[in-house]
């Protein structure tokens, strides 16, 4: 058994320190490995196109990110468990960011600067928070943690999800319409995956492609959008997002796996797997998350 890293190196550096205090006998190899059959765990955010081939004793590929909708999970043969990172401080920076994102909305922050980029002085109304339905759409873990740090300021609060439950105090949607028609601020943490992509149209609220929200947003039908996750990434410079005067675009900075939580989590994961346990993070392949 051996650990194959492909990630960044200042990460690698701190992975294999925590990984050496848990097994002290498991081969640490960073980039490549002299005994190729012998990689066993591959802890990466992509996959080189001969990953599989080269290392044809490969059962187990973590994620060094919390969702795996950069790899190309039909790449991967069908006897490689896929475990997606469970780092227990991205719960909280998605929390922070979602809070931050919210209340710039609330508030109408996207508009103010607009109008302080062009010396305009002009007050809207503050709107009540009771009177600002938020919407989240996903209920896992990120979900959770976010619905969590919004109930304090008063928001009336919905989830939606395939199964429909919800945390105490938030109303649950399995049916989607019912879930936007309740809805004035849309928070999508839903992991990207065949079945959500383009699951935000122009027929609903804003679909994630950019000539739908932008029209949208031209249009008054959207007040303004705060965009960490954008198609393509990173934006072209001459993207209209850029300079749209209702949108703002941050560069996909809302959760950042930190190496040594991240490394314990793949402690948690390789103990659980050589005991033959539930394994931490494991997906469904057939959902994709």
């Amino acid at each position: 058994m051996a650990i194959l890293y492909l990630s960044t190196p200042e990460r690698g550096a701190v992975f294999r320190e925590v990984l050496a205090r848990a097994f002290p006998d498991l081969p640490f190899h960073d980039g490549t490995a002299p005994d190729p059959g012998g990689v066993t765990v591959a802890i990466a955010w992509t996959c080189p196109p001969d990953l599989f081939s080269r290392h044809p004793n490969l059962a187990l590929l973590i994620s060094v990110g919390a969702g795996v909708d950069q790899l190309d999970l039909s790449a991967v043969p069908p006897h490689v468990q896929v475990v997606r990172m469970l780092e227990p401080g991205l719960p909280a920076q998605m929390a922070e960011y979602v809070t931050l994102a919210t209340l710039a909305l609330h508030r109408d922050l996207p508009a103010y600067l607009d109008q302080a980029r062009q010396g305009i002085w002009r007050a809207g109304r503050n709107r009540p928070a009771a009177e600002r339905r938020v919407g989240v759409m996903g209920m896992g873990q990120l979900g959770a943690a976010v619905l969590a740090a919004l109930a304090p300021f008063g928001f009336p609060l919905a989830g939606y999800s395939r199964g429909g439950a919800a945390p105490a105090g938030v109303e649950g949607f399995s049916d989607l319409a019912a879930f936007l028609a309740r809805t004035d601020l849309l928070i999508c943490l839903l992991p990207l995956t065949g079945a959500t992509r383009g699951l935000l149209n122009a027929a609903l609220f804003a679909q994630l492609v950019t000539a739908d929200l932008i029209a949208a947003l031209d249009t008054g039908h959207l007040v303004g959008a705060v965009l960490d996750v954008t198609d393509p990434e990173p934006l072209p410079q001459d993207h209209p997002l850029w300079r749209h005067p209702r949108v703002i675009v941050t560069p996909h900075v809302a959760c950042q796996t930190r190496a040594a939580e991240g490394a314990q989590h793949v402690v948690q994961v390789l103990q659980a797997w050589q005991a033959g346990g539930a394994i931490p993070g494991l997906i469904d392949r057939g959902r994709g998350y």
